[in-house]
């Protein structure tokens, strides 16, 4: 595996590199993680267009990423398993995705592959060909703008720039959980073009929801519990649909952390949201979900203020593995 350890820079030119000699190979898939949401599905799209022979593609459109795509005329292709892909490839690239289980199908053997993502851990494994590309920034479409910025300037037309931002907004939290060279490449992304910050931000946030769905969050409104788990509080609850949307709503209650629990086929998963604060004080949701995967088994990942956990044992214990972990962590003083 290669993995840059230089400045950004150098790690941009190893990237740039790594595209131009697997895309003389021939096409390569930039393949999105299965939960579709916009930050994996704008990096895919925008770094596709930089090169006719890559196709941004994957499992899943999330409700706002397939809203988007669809109204910027944003091509998305929707394949099942490695079959679906070309039969010369070149290369494979995976974007924003912390390990092969989270793309949703077994990736084809023997093709080099380049892994571009922004979470804490990862468990991917590597072959000599293989490349990761691993920065401390707020979301992949970071990355992704930097690297089209530096290499790639004509690729940014108003649709790619607008798919970046909203990535961008909607992975930080709209830039809660950001650090500060987020609004640099925010603000890169923005300079020569014609988008309306506070319209775009508006126009990102209307997704329209159906009378069962709101009824789902009002349930699951009813439902919360408090609870206090060593230094920290933890307003929990679960629900069918929607469930990140649900955390965001109770994490504005005024604790530390929200929890939302489903369970569906069989299959529990975990959402957890936590504040500013709280991630400032010590707590990582990416760690816990990721210590409840060692433990309990399944899925687990994300960042330090947003993040989630799969695995098929039932919510209770779900719940009381998160909320046990929890208790663990001291809070650090500021």
């Amino acid at each position: 595996m290669i993995q840059d350890t230089g400045s950004e820079s150098d790690s941009l030119v190893t990237l740039n590199d790594w595209i131009e000699k697997a895309c003389s190979n021939g096409a390569v898939p930039v393949i999105t993680g299965m939960n579709g949401d916009m930050d994996t599905v704008g990096s895919a799209i925008s770094l596709a267009a930089s090169n006719p022979n890559m196709m941004a593609c994957g499992l899943h459109l999330g409700r706002i990423s397939k809203r988007v795509c669809v109204e910027l005329g944003a091509p998305f292709r929707k394949i099942s398993n490695s079959s679906d892909l070309p039969s010369n490839i070149g290369g494979i690239i995976i974007v924003d995705a912390a390990s092969e289980s989270q793309i949703g199908f077994d990736l084809p053997e023997g093709i080099p592959k380049c892994i571009i993502d922004h979470h804490e851990s990862n468990s991917w494994q590597f072959s000599n060909s293989d490349l990761m590309i691993k920065m401390d920034v707020s979301a992949t479409t970071e990355i992704i703008a930097r690297y089209l910025i530096n290499h790639s300037s004509t690729t940014l037309t108003e649709p790619v720039r607008k798919l970046l931002l909203a990535g961008l907004i909607t992975d930080s939290g709209r830039f809660k959980h950001n650090t500060k060279h987020s609004f640099t490449t925010a603000h890169e992304i923005l300079s020569d073009s014609e988008i309306e910050y506070a319209s775009f931000v508006e126009w990102l946030e209307s997704s329209e929801i159906n009378s069962s769905e709101r009824g789902s969050l009002l349930n699951g409104m009813q439902r919360a519990k408090a609870t206090e788990s060593g230094d920290w509080s933890i307003i929990h609850s679960y629900c069918g649909t929607l469930e990140g949307r649900l955390a965001g709503l109770l994490l504005g209650i005024g604790h530390d952390i929200s929890l939302v629990s489903r369970t569906r086929n069989g299959e529990t998963r975990l959402t957890a949201r936590a504040t500013k604060n709280a991630t400032s004080q010590g707590i990582s949701l990416a760690e816990i979900m990721t210590s409840i995967a060692q433990q309990i088994g399944g899925e687990g990942g994300g960042h330090a203020g947003a993040a989630g956990w799969t695995g098929n044992v039932d919510r209770i214990t779900a719940e009381s593995s998160f909320i046990s972990n929890v208790a663990k962590i001291p809070r650090e003083s500021k």
